[in-house]
Parts: C-alpha cells; structure tokens; sequence
C-alpha cells in the first residue's frame, strides 16, 4: 500500500506528537486494523501520564509566543497548511478510507472538507471581529475585542478522522490558540498522518513546537483531557453518553466545553416533493459511510399518498447498492468500522422485530469472498411506527425506519419528538411547506434543509445541532467565537470620572 509510505506510516509508530517530535512511551500499543479486510495495518504506542504532562507543558509554553503572532500571520501558516494538504490529498483519502472503511470517494470529500476549512481560516484570520458601542458617558468610548482561551483540546470519532479535527484546529490555531488532539484508537493512523503533514508546514515556518500536539491513547486520556485546568476548551465529538460524561466533568471544573454528539435524522417527503430527489436524498443520506455519520438518515416521514409508490422506488434504488472494499471504484457502502458495530446492528434490528418492525429491505450480515473481516453489513429498510423505542435511539449503521404521515405538522411533531435534534430536511416544492418547516414553529434541529438531504453539511455554516446533541457549533459563521474569550474594553479620554446609570460618589 504505497500511500502508507508516502504519508510515512511505518508498521510501529508513536502516537505522542508536539509537532516537530515524536516522543517514545511507555504506555500500551495500540493495534490499528482495517476494517475492509481485518487484517493489521499498523500498530501505534500510546500515551502515558507522564507523557500527557509533559505535553500540556509543552503547549502552554507554545502559547505564551502564538498568541502574540498576528493574526493574519497565523493566516498565512493555515493557507500554507491547505496547500500541503492538496499535495497528501489521494494518499491520506485512502488511508482514510482503508483504517476507517468509508469509500475512497468520501475519504477524499473528508480530506477536501479540510482543505475547505483552511481556506476559510485564511479569510477569517483578518475577520475576528469585535464590535464599537456608544457610552452613556461622555468622552468614553466603549468596545469589545476577542482573545484566545490558550489550549484547545479535542476529542474526534472514528467516523470522520481527520475532518473533524481540522475544523476545531484551523480555527483555534488562526485565533491564537494551540491544540491537542486526541483522536479515536480506531482510527490512530489517520491522525498520525496529519501531524506529520502538520509539523512539515510548522516547521518550515518556525511554529512554536507545541501549537499542534497529539496525543493517542484510550478513554483514560479522554478523562485527563477532560479534567485539566490547564485546558480551558474542549471540543467532543462522539456519543450522547460520552458527552454528558464529558460536559459533567468540565463543568465542574467550569471550563468551557463543545459538544458534537448523537444524530437521529428525519427527512419529511412532501406528497408534493420531486420524488427522483428524495430518493436519491434518502439513499445517501441512510447509505453513506455505512450509516455511521452522525447527520446519517435514519428516519423517512413520508406522506400517506405517496408512500407506497416512494417506497416501491426507494426499495429498486437498494437493491443496486454495491457493498465491498471501499477503494473499489462503484462500491456505495464499505464496511462498519468493528466487530462492536456489527453486533450493534445486529441488535437493533433484533429489537425493532420485537417492537413490530416490518422489513421491506430485509437485513443480513454478509459473509463469504470479500467480507472476511466480518465488518460488512446490508443496509435495510423497516416499516415502523414513529414512537418505537428503537426509533428514538441513535443505531450506527444503515438501518433506515419509514413511517407515514397526514399532515404537514404532524410529520413535523414526529420529527422533533426524538431527544437528538442534529440535521432535518424536508423535500417539497412547496414554497409555503418549506417556509412552514424552518419557522420557529418547525424543525428544532441545529440543521434544516430544503430539498437536500442530512448530510454533507458545508464548512461556511456553523455546523451542530440542539438538545441531546449537544448545543455546540464548529467550523463555519460565526463559530470561531466559541475558541476565544470576549473582553469589553471602556476607555475614558476626558479629565473627569462620570460614573455609570448617572451615579454620584461624593466625599
């Protein structure tokens, strides 16, 4: 596999990085295998206590010099960055694709999602704006401006490695901040990756050795992270039960957190939809990545009078899906990432049986020539009621459950009746369903699109959702603000002392 070596992973690696480094470790060995085959790609070594102190160390020293870089010159070290990452684009999307199992097509969008970013943290880098106020008193000007917090850590998932950190750490980096990134052990290589990119770019450029750090390691690193002082963000990406874990613990500290959690995403099909889009919306939004997005389609609400004729549809569109090594040229779905999901699967579809689930696409874990791994599943349609307990939770795999609905604000009740509220879309070619579904009164998702899918968010909006996912917003608009700290800023150029609300102190 000549990407391994152009992007120099070896068969040991260490996971311990604060940028120009690598650090050795005492800690366990990790062992990354690829789901597409089951066989071992590499292993990593993972980090200890010792190791982790020394790294917050090294970051904090780096951040007393970045922060006091202009802006715009921290700008020009990202645009570099994105240039590099042009250069590492097909090896690093394969790489992608074979530790993590998504198709080589979606490992190379997840590799442009962070050449995106870059360029947009180029632009930002002389946008951190603040805002002038009028005082109430005389010869005052009053304003605010925004600094970095210092150090940003960040927790990713295993279903988008590489993205994902790219748009916390591109943006912290151009406010001032420095990073260190935990990423998922199931996907360590991948990270590995881009710190060496990373540091090729810093160190060409003089970058204090700890503006990027990264850490690999289990969930014990995860708890470090999470109860450090030292650290006044954390960005988690991963489950709802992760991230009640982890707000807890940073609360407590009264640290700031930003949270990516759970998706449990409708798509509401109007009878008055163009059907060949809804379709083709449902399809890749509830196949892509095999189900394992957290903006994946997992429930169609679909009205009653087109339900049959969009299902005869959308069962013919399944069964040409083409599942298999995802570095093959044709291949919709590859592989989930473990054994764990497999069985994840195979639960939840045991479970929506009990419940009275009806199958149109009938589900199988598939076995025999290029399914060795054990990792490969069918993607499967069931015909459900929309308060099923089965429906209401999270599943990480292709399981889609369709139900019908009457009318428009009952399909929108059964939308937001679930406790996950991430990404929403309607298909209708009605204007006034389409306003009615992103009124104040419609879609409570942090996401809501019209006549497009779930997925495949764009970096430019804010990207994040609402309730059991967390509140948190990362990449584009005005999200930078949550890596910075907000400073009002009064200044008084006049010989007397005025006091605010027309006070009077006298002696």
């Amino acid at each position: 596999m000549d990407f391994l070596e152009k992007l120099g992973i070896q068969a040991h690696n260490q996971g311990l990085s604060t940028g120009h480094h690598w650090f050795g470790s005492t800690g366990k060995l990790c062992t990354s295998i690829s789901p597409v085959d089951g066989l071992p790609i590499a292993s990593v070594f993972m980090a200890d206590q010792d190791v982790y102190d020394s790294t917050v160390q090294k970051a904090a020293q780096a951040f007393s010099e970045w922060k006091n870089w202009p802006a715009p010159k921290r700008g020009e070290i990202i645009r570099q960055l994105g240039q590099k990452l042009r250069e590492y684009k097909d090896p690093l999307g394969r790489l992608v694709s074979w530790e993590m199992g998504k198709s080589l097509q979606e490992g190379l969008g997840e590799v442009q999602e962070m050449i995106d970013i870059c360029d947009f943290a180029v632009g930002l880098s002389r946008q951190l704006y603040g805002l002038t106020m009028h005082s109430e008193r005389p010869a005052h000007r009053m304003y605010e401006q925004w600094h970095p917090l210092g150090i940003v850590g960040i927790i990713s998932a295993f279903n988008f490695p590489v993205a994902v950190w790219s748009w916390n750490a591109a943006i912290a980096w151009v406010c001032g901040n420095v990073c260190i990134w935990k990423p998922s052990e199931k996907t360590p290589l991948c990270a590995i990756a881009c710190q060496k990119i990373t540091a090729e770019v810093f160190h060409e450029n003089a970058v204090p050795e700890g503006v990027s750090c990264l850490i690999v390691g289990d969930r014990q690193v995860g708890e470090w992270l999470t109860a450090d002082h030292r650290i006044p963000l954390l960005s988690a990406t991963g489950s709802t039960r992760m991230g009640k874990e982890v707000g807890a613990s940073v609360a407590a500290r009264l640290g700031k957190s930003l949270l990516e959690l759970g998706g449990n995403n409708a798509i509401i099909v109007s009878d008055k939809a163009d059907l060949d889009m809804a379709v083709m919306a449902a399809v890749f939004g509830a196949v892509g990545t095999a189900g394992q997005r957290c903006t994946t389609t997992r429930r169609l609400i679909i009205h009653e009078q087109i339900y049959q004729s969009f299902i005869d549809r959308l069962v013919r569109a399944y069964g040409q899906l083409r599942i298999g090594n995802p570095l093959e040229t044709g291949v919709h779905a590859g592989p989930l990432i473990d054994k764990d999901a497999v069985e994840n699967y195979r639960r939840s579809v045991q479970q929506c049986r009990e419940q009275g689930g009806h199958f149109l696409v009938e589900p199988e874990i598939l076995s025999g020539e290029g399914y060795e791994s054990g990792c490969y599943v069918r993607p499967c349609i069931a015909a459900v009621q929309h308060d099923f307990p089965i429906v209401w939770t999270e599943t990480f795999a292709p399981i889609l459950y369709v139900m019908k609905y009457n009318e428009l604000d009952e399909a929108i009740r059964i939308q937001n009746e679930v406790p996950q509220g991430l990404s929403s879309a309607i298909m209708t070619l009605d204007m006034r369903e389409a306003e009615r579904f992103l009124s104040v009164n419609g879609s409570d998702c942090g996401i809501a699109n019209v006549n497009i899918g779930t997925s495949g968010a764009e970096i430019g909006g804010a990207f994040g959702g609402e309730k059991e996912t967390g509140g948190g917003r990362e990449s584009g608009s005005d999200a930078w603000k949550a890596y910075m700290r907000r400073q009002t800023n009064t200044i008084n150029y006049s010989t007397q002392l005025p006091l605010a609300q027309g006070i009077r102190f006298e002696w």
